[in-house]
């Protein structure tokens, strides 16, 4: 039983374990505040409503901490997402590291710190990967009563940590701001060309769409 209980606490050690500790970054009010990065404050709307936070290993490769609000309207369907996530790979692998090429991600500079951003669409009812941020995101809108509506629009703006000796970046602040499609007049496949296979692209209708879609994120955010 003892050697049982020893390669259980090796294997634990190694990965990360399942869990990681309690989230660490505080929520008052709309704001989410993180003493780590220069005494960072992160603010949503007051009309926004918190779900919750959570914090885990994700895939066992990274400490990843999320924090959630959103707007809805009489029904309780949402209507905007606002999604605040801290994540830095586990020392137990000191090779990782987090790469955002341009494209499909594009340099822009908000709040006096630099982004990678890219805004994407689609439909809500594909399953998010198991175990995945998206899947937890999804778990504490369910959980608070809320659904989610046929289509969404969102913008992941992904701001690097320091570099470490090799140039790159270890961990991460992103900020995905989520918006309902139905304002727009249009659904996914308004915005592809072809039947929404591998050969389908994205047609011009959606270029206004994003550079609005960006604007309202930069807006609605507020980091200080």
């Amino acid at each position: 039983m003892r050697l049982l209980i020893t390669a259980m606490l090796l294997v634990a050690l190694v990965t990360g374990g399942a869990r990681a500790a309690s989230p660490e970054r505080t929520v008052s009010a709309n704001t989410v505040t993180s003493k780590r990065d220069s005494q960072l404050r992160i603010s949503v709307p007051k009309a926004a409503r918190y779900v919750g936070g959570d914090r885990w290993n994700l895939y066992d490769v990274a400490d990843c901490e999320i924090h959630v609000f959103v707007e809805a309207d009489s029904k309780r369907q949402v209507t905007r997402i606002y999604w605040i996530q801290f994540e830095a790979y586990l020392p137990a692998f000191p090779n990782y590291h987090y790469d955002y090429p341009s494209p499909p991600n594009t340099p822009m500079r908000f709040w006096n710190r630099d982004f990678q951003v890219r805004a994407r669409f689609g439909p809500t009812a594909e399953p998010a990967k198991q175990g995945s941020d998206l899947e937890r995101v999804q778990q504490l809108i369910a959980k608070a009563g809320y659904t989610l509506p046929p289509h969404m629009m969102n913008v992941r703006m992904v701001h690097l940590g320091p570099p470490d000796e090799t140039g790159l970046a270890r961990s991460e602040m992103i900020l995905f701001y989520n918006e309902d499609m139905a304002p727009t007049g249009m659904t996914t496949m308004d915005f592809i060309t072809g039947d929404g296979g591998p050969t389908s692209k994205i047609n011009e209708k959606w270029a206004p769409v994003e550079k609005a879609l960006i604007a309202q994120a930069t807006k609605r955010f507020r980091v200080k």
